[in-house]
C-alpha cells in the first residue's frame, strides 16, 4: 500500500456518520491498519459490530470496552498536509448553506498538486492554536489531529496589510493564517485560496469587505457576527458556516475560546480587503461573549 491509500484511510476511518455505506468504510479503513499491524484485534472488533449501522459511532463502543484508537501520526510533512486537506474536505462535506459546493469543488480541482511544507513559526499560533484544537477534538477528534499534525508545516502569517490605525491594535497583534491550497501555499492553485484562521479570545476583527466571495466555517465558539456597521451582533456557535457574498461587510467578535476556523476564497484572491468605519468599535472591543 502506498502512502497515499494511508492518507485515505485515514479519512475513511472517520467518515461522516450516517452517510450510506459509511459503515463498511470505517471496517475496511480499520482492516488496511489492522493488517499494518497499527490497530489492535480489539479495536479492529468494535469497527466490525459497527459497520452495519452508518448512525453508529465507534468511538463510544471502543469507551465502552476501555480502548483507543492510537494511530501514529503522519510521518512526512507532505503526507501531514494532505491528509489536513482531506479532512478538512469530509468536514466541509457535513455542512450545510451556500458556498460549501463551490469550496468543495476547487478543493476536489487542487488537491493533488504538488506539496511544499514551510515552516513558519508565530507566536499567535503557538498560544492560541493549543487551546482551539482542545475544544476542537471534543466533537471533532479527527480534525483537530489532523490540523495539530499539518500545522507546523504551513506558512502562517500575521496580515499586516490593513492600515493599523484603521484593524486595530489587538487584531493585528493577535490573529494568524495559513493557506493550504492558494498561490504561494503548501499546494499551488489559481484564484483559490483555503486555509486555516485563528484569533485570540476576545479580539474584535472590525468591520471589512472583499471582493472575494468567502467561505467561514467555525470550527469553535461561540462568536459574534453583524453584517454591515449598524447591525445587531448575532452569536453563533461552532459549525454553522457563514457566506459573505463578494463586498458584502462583515464583523467577527471573538468569544473566550480562540476563534478557529475553515476559511475559503473562492475567486479574486489577489485583492485585498478593507475596512468599513463604525461608531461602535469601542463598545464591541469591551463586549465579552459567554462561553
Amino acid at each position: 500500500m502506498t502512502r497515499v491509500d494511508d492518507l485515505r484511510a485515514r479519512a475513511d476511518l472517520h467518515a461522516a456518520l450516517g452517510q450510506p455505506g459509511s459503515g463498511r468504510l470505517r471496517y475496511a479503513a480499520a482492516m488496511h491498519f489492522h493488517r499494518k499491524g497499527l490497530i489492535a484485534p480489539e479495536v479492529l472488533e468494535v469497527y466490525r459490530t459497527c459497520s452495519p449501522q452508518d448512525w453508529e459511532d465507534p468511538a463510544g463502543l471502543l469507551a465502552a470496552r476501555g480502548l483507543t484508537l492510537d494511530l501514529p501520526p503522519p510521518d512526512t510533512p507532505d503526507l501531514a498536509i494532505r491528509l489536513l486537506v482531506e479532512e478538512i474536505d469530509r468536514y466541509l462535506a457535513t455542512l450545510p448553506g451556500p458556498g460549501v459546493a463551490e469550496v468543495r469543488s476547487l478543493i476536489a480541482r487542487w488537491r493533488d498538486g504538488p506539496v511544499t511544507p514551510a515552516s513558519a513559526a508565530n507566536v499567535v499560533v503557538g498560544e492560541h492554536l493549543p487551546p482551539a484544537l482542545a475544544a476542537l477534538a471534543q466533537t471533532h477528534p479527527a480534525l483537530a489531529a489532523a490540523i495539530r499534525a499539518g500545522a507546523p508545516y504551513l506558512p502562517w502569517v500575521t496580515y499586516d496589510s490593513y492600515p493599523p490605525e484603521q484593524i486595530g491594535p489587538s487584531f493585528r497583534q493577535g490573529h494568524a493564517f495559513a493557506s493550504l491550497v492558494g498561490e504561494g501555499a503548501a499546494i499551488p492553485a489559481e484564484d483559490f485560496d483555503l486555509g486555516l484562521f485563528l484569533i485570540a479570545p476576545h479580539v474584535l476583527y472590525r468591520d471589512h469587505a472583499h471582493p472575494a466571495p468567502e467561505l467561514y466555517a467555525p470550527l469553535t465558539g461561540p462568536h459574534g457576527w453583524r453584517f454591515g456597521p449598524g447591525s445587531p451582533l448575532i452569536v453563533k456557535g461552532p459549525h454553522e458556516p457563514v457566506w459573505n457574498l463578494p463586498e458584502a461587510p462583515h464583523l467577527t467578535k471573538v468569544g473566550p475560546t480562540p476563534f478557529l476556523c475553515v476559511f475559503g476564497w473562492t475567486r479574486d484572491t489577489r485583492q485585498p480587503a478593507h475596512v468599513i468605519p463604525a461608531g461602535d468599535w469601542a463598545k464591541l472591543e469591551a463586549l465579552r461573549i459567554e462561553g
